[in-house]
């Protein structure tokens, strides 16, 4: 077939024949192009009908057009114009492979930016993508680009950079309207950069830059080349800015990556038959793809009448592609297929002149996380088919025979032809064990996990107006543990709140306002309101206003249920939260519990993995209950640490992202509020020692708002006063955080400087009126002889808790009269120690078996094994263990691994 001209006449290469009224010129067509290899700035001196190979890496001379291969060498030359040429364009480059030309292009990047992907990319894009967010720190949200209306929510004009598009998709061939999407990212966000990768397409069949698009990207080792002897990639765009300005072309040559000049002649050498290859292969592609759809399979291919988004695909390209890919309902009949061929390649990559056949999700996707893959609806059955030159009744026989083997076809002598067989029990059984959440039986439906609470030991009320604080985590813990169901329903039993207990059908959920978030994908900063208020329009309808608090716990475990979901995988399971910090205190019980439920979903979705039990270590702080065990991964803290600030917004609105982070991360962290003058941010205290505390509950509640509107009014009365204390309070932070991280400093030195600030900070806040007499009823208790021990307020002051240190030589009869005479005076008292480690998770998980859940009522005892699965039901016992025993009992029933 041939393509439709290029719109752009500048690129065109004339015919011969000068123009005339009589004669007028017309340009050559596509495969012509292809063919006739002609640069006029750049003649050979000898007219060599074939580009000369300039196997040099220098030149001589001074102020020439080449000086060093990296920079510019003329074979390459030759291949950029004619690349430009036959793809409409002004500018291109030839680089050492795809995924160089895609990392030069998102070298335009920087931090704080934002791209928009589509969801279903080739493997090591989406692995590229997964590193410039973690190390780059920029935002990626993954969307379903065959609905232009999904990006609208995300263009920002100010923090969307780029849009990276596929069309069709690898594999799942789905269509994105580029010509669509590239004028709604013009008209909102213009200066954005509309990427397409064209790999499966070429420009022969395919210019993006016809339609709208910035920068195309094509792995050139494949159709360009088209016989997979060299590794190449080009980029071709239009903006002068992009190609120069904004540094394409510096940094291919500060890279160092451009295409070297034997793979510049071959590359050439391969462009020149594009149109004669891409025309048989795709026609002995459609008949393929024909065969197995009347067979009865799922195939993709966009040259079938029923394939989505066809009309939009036949207005932007000049044909159907040689890449198609179907399902056959079963992982290991596709394994059976795939070994069965023999003319049909096992190899990934495509573009060759040999068909190739291949497994996505095992191959050339593999580096996408099985959750990752299921939650963008990438079937792991999926066979992609990459359709050669070779003659197609060949290829047709092969895979018939193949497809026979297998068991995936069979003879229908009625009909006289073949026909898939139908898996129907299988599917069914498939279906329904889904349906209830129950796929996987090893116990991934039971986590034990736990976080602990925080207080902050300087800079309180202080924070609001730009002082650094410090905040510690405390050994109170929220403990949470996760059971699975048998009868499709989630559950949640917050034993802290009032002994709530809901349930919920699984299927009545409100999935169809959910927008799910990928795993490489990170939350919006804006919560979903519209599923906020299907929740409580809802299913927690029915809740009262003074279960106020068991709504927003429900809200924020629910809400992150759904949007984690990956697919139709929905886990049936019970979450119990308990909890050894007072709640309301100021401790932050809310953050714990928001770590436990982020960390518990996480797994039950396989979201986040655990590594193996590694031997004891003792780095860093010392938990006292776990001997300084540090096992989690960074990674999943983060990522854990994410979505408990998600859990802490829908709590609480807008917080500072303090608590949760503690929570997550334990130890101590400084952090000063932006907006100030001060560097802003959160920044741990490395070397941070555990210390000795005694929390000291007033049990006497307390106004937050109101205390912090108070001291913001006395700031405006009082303003020279209040901002003396601020900067008070900020040389107390200051110093602490000095000492805190001098390793050099002698523990009883440390101590001793530690409790004089904390009676000096103290001593400001009282000033700026936020403490209690409760508070300082507790204060001059602890202070009184015999303990002489330093104590302040923790939190909002006005009540909740104080805070008193313990040195290491506090004799234990001392300590035990203290807790009496605290106790004595109506006040609950926790000892514990201040700056352990952070989130847990047990480990391995399944100490107890796979113990299903059974619903109030019918619980059956600790000792007996459940119903479920070959273990005893640990819910029961977490449910009736009193507070007291809570942490010993959860210590004893294996090794936990800690952040």
């Amino acid at each position: 077939m041939s393509a439709a001209l290029p719109k752009l006449p500048i690129h065109d290469l004339p015919t011969p024949e000068p123009e005339s009224p009589f004669r007028p010129r017309k340009p050559y067509r596509f495969s012509t192009l292809c063919a006739t290899v002609e640069n006029p700035s750049n003649k050979d001196q000898f007219g060599s009908s074939s580009v000369p190979i300039y196997q040099t890496a220098t030149f001589k001379g001074v102020g020439g057009e080449y000086d060093y291969s990296r920079s510019g060498n003329p074979t390459r030359s030759h291949l950029e114009h004619h690349i430009a040429k036959i793809s409409s364009a002004a500018h291109a480059f030839a680089v050492s492979s795809g995924m160089a030309a895609l990392d030069v292009i998102l070298r335009l990047l920087k931090p704080g930016d934002e791209i928009i992907a589509g969801d279903d990319l080739y493997g090591g894009t989406n692995r590229l993508l997964t590193y410039i967010r973690t190390h780059v720190g920029v935002t990626v949200h993954h969307v379903d680009t065959t609905n232009p209306s999904t990006l609208l929510p995300l263009i920002d004009v100010t923090k969307t950079a780029m849009v990276l598009l596929e069309s069709p998709t690898n594999p799942l061939l789905k269509i994105a309207d580029l010509a669509k999407i590239s004028k709604d990212i013009k008209e909102r966000a213009p200066d954005a950069i509309v990427v397409v990768d064209n790999t499966m397409m070429s420009p022969y069949l395919q210019r993006p830059l016809e339609h709208g698009a910035d920068v195309v990207y094509d792995s050139a080792t494949k159709y360009l080349s088209g016989h997979h002897d060299l590794m190449a990639g080009v980029i071709t765009c239009n903006r002068d800015d992009v190609a120069k300005a904004r540094q394409i072309a510096f940094t291919i040559n500060a890279v160092g990556n451009a295409l070297t000049p034997i793979d510049s002649f071959l590359l050439l050498r391969g462009i020149k038959t594009l149109a004669v290859r891409m025309d048989r292969q795709q026609s002995s592609a459609s008949q393929v793809a024909t065969y197995l759809h009347s067979l009865g399979f799922v195939v993709h291919y966009p040259g079938l009448p029923d394939h989505p988004g066809r009309e939009i695909h036949q207005r932007i390209a000049d044909g159907n592609g040689a890449v198609l890919s179907f399902e056959t309902g079963d992982k290991g009949l596709s394994e059976k297929i795939v070994g069965g061929t023999r003319l049909w390649g096992i190899s990934v990559s495509f573009g060759c002149v040999n068909s190739l056949i291949s497994m996505p999700c095992v191959m050339s996707h593999a580096s996408i996380d099985p959750a990752t893959r299921a939650a963008r609806g990438l079937p792991e059955d999926l066979i992609r088919l990459c359709v050669g030159i070779e003659d197609p009744s060949d290829l047709l026989d092969d895979l018939e025979h193949a497809l026979i083997d297998a068991g995936a076809i069979q003879l229908d002598v009625s009909q006289n032809k073949y026909v898939k067989v139908r898996q129907v029990e299988d599917d069914a059984i498939s279906r329904a064990v889904g349906k209830l959440g129950l796929k996987d039986t090893d116990g991934d439906h039971e986590w034990f996990v736990s976080a602990p609470g925080k207080v902050i030991l300087f800079g309180e009320h202080a924070v609001v107006h730009g002082v650094t604080a410090i905040a510690a985590s405390v050994d109170l813990r929220c403990y949470g543990l996760t059971t699975p169901r048998l009868d499709g329903k989630i559950s949640a039993h917050f034993t802290d709140i009032d002994n709530f207990y809901c349930e919920w059908i699984i299927d009545d959920l409100p999935w169809h306002v959910v927008k799910p978030i990928a795993i490489d994908e990170e939350h919006p900063e804006i919560l979903d309101q519209v599923l906020v208020d299907a929740l409580n329009t809802g299913p927690l309808k029915d809740l009262t206003e003074a279960q106020r608090h068991a709504r927003a716990a429900s809200i924020a475990f629910l809400y992150m249920y759904l949007v984690l979901t990956r697919g139709d995988v929905r886990p049936s399971f019970n979450f119990t939260a308990r909890s050894t910090l007072p709640i309301g205190a100021g401790l932050g019980s809310s953050a714990s519990f928001s770590a436990c439920a982020a960390s518990a979903l996480l797994l039950l979705h396989k979201r986040i993995s655990i590594p193996p039990l590694p031997a004891p270590t003792t780095s860093e702080h010392i938990h006292i209950s776990h001997q300084g065990r540090r096992a989690i991964p960074p990674a999943v803290a983060e990522e854990v640490n994410r979505w408990a600030f998600v859990a802490e917004k829908i709590l609480h609105g807008n917080p500072s992202g303090v608590d949760n982070s503690v929570a997550v991360f334990g130890g101590a962290l400084a952090y000063t509020r932006p907006g100030f003058e001060r560097k802003s941010g959160m920044e741990g205290i490395a070397g941070f020692k555990s210390f000795k505390f005694l929390l000291t509950n007033s049990k006497v509640p307390r106004d937050t708002k109101k205390l912090v509107a108070g001291v913001g009014q006395k700031k405006i009365d009082e303003p020279e006063t209040v901002a003396g204390l601020l900067n008070s309070i900020q040389s107390i932070s200051d110093e602490a955080r000095r000492a805190l991280a001098d390793p050099e400093m002698p523990r009883e030195v440390l101590l001793a400087a530690i409790s004089t600030l904390i009676r000096e900070n103290h001593t400001h806040l009282v000033s700026l009126g936020v403490s209690h007499p409760a508070l300082e009823l507790i204060r001059s208790t602890t202070g009184a002889a015999p303990y002489s021990l330093s104590t302040k307020l923790t939190g909002a002051g006005g009540g909740g808790c104080a805070v008193t240190l313990i040195p290491d030589d506090f004799k234990e009869e001392t300590l035990k009269a203290l807790l009496d005479e605290i106790v004595a005076q109506q006040f609950d008292p926790y000892l514990t120690s201040v700056g352990g480690s952070g989130l847990g998770i047990l480990s391995p998980h399944r100490t107890t078996g796979s113990a299903a859940y059974l619903p109030p009522g019918q619980v059956t005892p600790p000792e007996t094994p459940s119903p479920g699965g070959g273990g005893v039901n640990l819910c029961p016992v977490f449910q009736a263990k009193r507070v007291l025993e809570l942490s010993q009992w959860a210590d004893s029933l294996g090794r936990w691994l800690y952040v």
